[in-house]
């Protein structure tokens, strides 16, 4: 049997349980996007594609420390870091190997790591990486560990991009011993929440927290950060195989998630975040009422966990039919059994959209689309 037969017995067992892919090259057409993570609506702003536009160049030519090197890369870490209430920050091409990066760095300072059950795939695979005892604690609580040599790292999201939950990020510094450190990833969260859009741990003004952050949600870019205190991105930036390896972003990505930003922290940025907020709202609200199974208490995330790979299929296909796009969440993504539609509303969907969909859930019944097959 050559390797291939083995692939394509590996597909067979995918197909089988409903779990096979395939990368579309658009959103179908016509159809209303629910799925994207452009929260705000400026990975099409004008003034975000002209900075973008500005590039003298299309790629960066290598890494960081060779010769990618480009003076939109430390202005948009020192915005960065003011505005996430860190010393400094660090880019890295993605919100991934931001997260890679920062674990395996900070990895030999501790003596375990504990990170939530629900956290992103990114952290996992960091994880995985070490040599560190790892212990995963049950979602949103505090993790139960003995006295140790060293501290631990404790990881979490603070808005958990599957389920629209929130860490309790007061009780995690509250908990930390002196040499812990809090790795809180905050993709989900900046841009969209906190002061002027700066994230849940922006008001923790604490040297054990690190924090995560991405380009590519809210601030409609590419690539990723991590921000903390300046020892530590130091120590990223000498260490980090993630960061040392990796060819730097493009400099035109930096120019226009640093002009993104600025939208961000002003006035409409606090606009943009009140308009998300109640279409977030109506949504939530309006899915209870139809009998749906809603998680999530705020923010842009609106989860509806139907069980089944076939109920979650049925749903995203009879959302299509009606021209709303919302494709099914599956395994390896969220755990057996509990597979869904992750609505992601957006500042920029508008309330005829929002009907659109409200319309397309009233038709269809929840009983219905969770039945056995």
């Amino acid at each position: 049997m050559s390797y291939l037969d083995r692939v394509r017995t590996e597909l067979a067992v995918l197909s089988a349980k409903q779990r096979r892919r395939v990368a579309r090259n658009s959103v179908p057409a016509g159809a209303i996007d629910f799925a994207s993570n452009d929260y705000l609506g400026l990975a099409r702003d004008e003034r975000v594609l002209a900075a973008l536009r500005g590039a003298t160049a299309a790629g960066s030519g290598g890494s960081r420390l060779l010769g990618g090197a480009a003076r939109e890369y430390t202005q948009l870490e020192a915005a960065l870091a003011e505005w996430t209430g860190r010393e400094r920050a660090l880019l890295f091409s993605s919100g991934y190997l931001a997260a890679i990066g920062a674990i395996t760095a900070l990895a030999p300072c501790v003596s375990g790591a504990y990170s939530d059950a629900l956290v992103h795939a990114c952290i996992i695979d960091g994880l995985r990486l070490t040599k560190l005892e790892r212990h995963i604690v049950p979602h949103a609580t505090l993790p139960d560990r003995p006295a140790a040599p060293r501290g631990a790292l404790i990881v979490t999201e603070s808005a958990f991009g599957m389920d629209g939950s929130r860490a309790p990020l007061a009780a995690h510094v509250a908990d930390l011993r002196p040499d812990d450190v809090l790795l809180i990833d905050e993709a989900h969260a900046l841009g969209v929440a906190g002061l002027h859009g700066a994230g849940y741990a922006a008001g923790c003004g604490d040297e054990r927290i690190v924090v995560i952050g991405t380009l590519s949600k809210a601030l409609g870019a590419a690539g990723g950060f991590v921000a903390g205190p300046a020892e530590v991105i130091e120590l990223l930036t000498s260490t980090a195989r993630s960061f040392i390896f990796d060819t730097a972003m493009p400099p035109a990505i930096a120019a226009a998630a640093a002009r993104a930003l600025g939208i961000v922290r002003d006035d409409e940025g606090d606009a943009l975040r009140a308009r998300l907020d109640a279409r977030a709202e109506r949504v939530r609200g309006e899915l209870r009422e139809l009998g749906y199974d809603v998680q999530g208490d705020a923010g842009p995330i609106v989860p509806l966990v139907l069980g089944s790979e076939s109920a979650a299929l049925r749903l995203a296909r009879a959302l299509e039919a009606r021209g709303v796009y919302a494709p099914a969440v599956r395994p390896p993504t969220v755990p057996p059994g509990a597979c869904r539609l992750r609505l992601s509303v957006r500042a920029n969907h508008t309330e005829a959209e929002i009907g659109i969909l409200m319309q397309a859930l009233r038709e269809l019944r929840p009983a219905d689309l969770v039945a056995t097959d």
